[in-house]
């Protein structure tokens, strides 16, 4: 893991167009505005680890679907 100490003002750039500025510190509380291009999908890790569960949980296993949709067929 990369640490960097920056004040309000100041960026960081990834990859040459992404861009995390920091707008305010207050108490145990960041603010940062990130600028990227519409592409890149941004998420809080909280949000992208409940996007993950929730495509786990859709996901079928081949093997049981074959085996329901021979079920079916009989």
């Amino acid at each position: 893991m990369l640490v960097l100490s920056r004040k309000k003002g100041e960026s960081i750039i990834i990859q040459n167009d992404i861009e995390i500025t920091i707008l305010s510190v207050e108490a145990d509380t960041v603010k940062m505005g990130i600028s990227a291009p519409k592409t890149i999908d941004i998420y809080r890790k909280e949000i992208f680890e409940a996007i993950q569960q929730n495509n786990l949980g859709a996901a079928i296993d081949v093997k049981q679907l074959q085996k329901i949709m021979d079920g079916l067929s009989e």
